[in-house]
C-alpha cells in the first residue's frame, strides 16, 4: 500500500496497542494511539483517518459506544477487536457499522491482510469528504465505467459505490454495499452465504478459504440491515429473497 493515510488504534492494553501500532506502521500508515474510548473518538475526529482498530472493552465507554460516535462523523474503515468469542459482540459491531472484527489473540499477519483487503475496495475522495474525512485513497481507474445496476427502483453505481432507492441515496456500510452490489450483479441467480462472505471480504477469502458459521452469520446480519434500510416487506419482498438452507436471490422485477 502507498500512502494509505492515518490510522487510529483505540486499545487500553498496552501490549496489544503497541503490537497493532507496529503492524499499521509497517503497512505505511501514520499511526495514532489512544487508551480510552473518548480519546479515541477525538483522535479520529481531528485526523484524516482511513482505518480504526477498536477494542470492545475500554475503561471509560465501551467500543460499541465509540463506534456509534465515530459513525456520526466518519466513514472510515473500522475493525473491532474483542477478547470474547460471544457471537453477540460480533453481530452488534456489524449492526453498528463495523467493517470487520477479530477475536483476540489474533495473528498480526491476519490483521494486516484483512486491512489490505479492505483497502483494495477504496472509496472515492468525494465520498470521504462528504462523510467528514479527507483520506487520500484513490479510486480504482477503469477504462470502461461499469453500468448502473437497477432493480425495482433501486439503483447501484459500482463506480461511485453509491446506492439510491427511488432517487434517495442510501446510507450503507462498505460491507452492506458489497452484499447489495453482489445481489444485483447476480441478476436473480442464487448467491450462497459463502459467496457473499467472499464479496464482503474480497481477496482475503479465496475460493479455497475456510468460511465459518460466524462469517455466514455476519452475512445474515448485513442482509437484515439492508432489508431494514430498504423498508423491505417480509411477506412480499421487492429485493432480497431468502433461499432456505442456501442463501439469497433477487425478487422478480415488477412492472414499472
Amino acid at each position: 500500500m502507498s500512502d494509505p493515510g492515518a490510522a487510529v488504534v483505540i486499545e487500553d492494553d498496552l501490549d496489544i496497542r503497541n503490537l497493532v501500532h507496529a503492524v499499521l506502521l509497517q503497512s505505511g500508515f501514520d499511526v495514532h494511539s489512544a487508551a480510552t474510548g473518548r480519546d479515541g473518538v477525538e483522535a479520529v475526529r481531528h485526523r484524516a483517518t482511513t482505518v480504526v482498530t477498536l477494542d470492545v472493552g475500554l475503561p471509560d465507554i465501551d467500543g460499541f459506544e465509540v463506534l456509534r460516535r465515530i459513525r456520526k462523523f466518519s466513514n472510515c474503515y473500522v475493525v473491532m477487536l474483542t477478547g470474547r468469542s460471544d457471537e453477540m459482540d460480533t453481530l452488534t459491531a456489524l449492526q453498528l457499522g463495523a467493517d470487520d472484527y477479530l477475536i483476540k489473540p489474533f495473528r498480526p499477519r491476519e490483521l494486516r491482510a484483512r486491512i489490505e483487503a479492505m483497502l483494495r475496495r477504496p472509496r472515492l475522495p468525494h465520498q470521504l469528504e462528504s462523510s467528514g474525512t479527507a483520506g487520500e485513497i484513490k479510486a480504482i481507474t477503469v477504462e470502461h465505467p461499469p453500468r448502473l445496476l437497477e432493480h425495482n427502483g433501486l439503483v447501484v453505481d459500482p463506480e461511485t459505490r453509491t446506492a439510491t432507492l427511488h432517487g434517495q441515496e442510501m446510507r450503507l456500510t462498505r460491507s452492506e454495499f458489497n452484499v447489495l452490489h453482489e445481489m444485483l450483479h447476480s441478476q436473480g441467480v442464487v448467491r450462497t452465504k459463502a459467496q457473499l462472505v467472499r464479496a464482503v471480504r474480497g481477496d482475503f477469502y479465496g475460493e479455497d478459504a475456510y468460511i465459518s458459521e460466524a462469517d455466514e452469520r455476519a452475512v445474515e446480519v448485513h442482509v437484515g440491515n439492508l432489508r431494514r434500510k430498504l423498508g423491505e416487506n417480509a411477506f412480499q419482498p421487492c429485493w432480497l429473497v431468502t433461499v432456505r438452507g442456501i442463501g439469497y436471490r433477487l425478487a422478480p422485477k415488477r412492472a414499472a
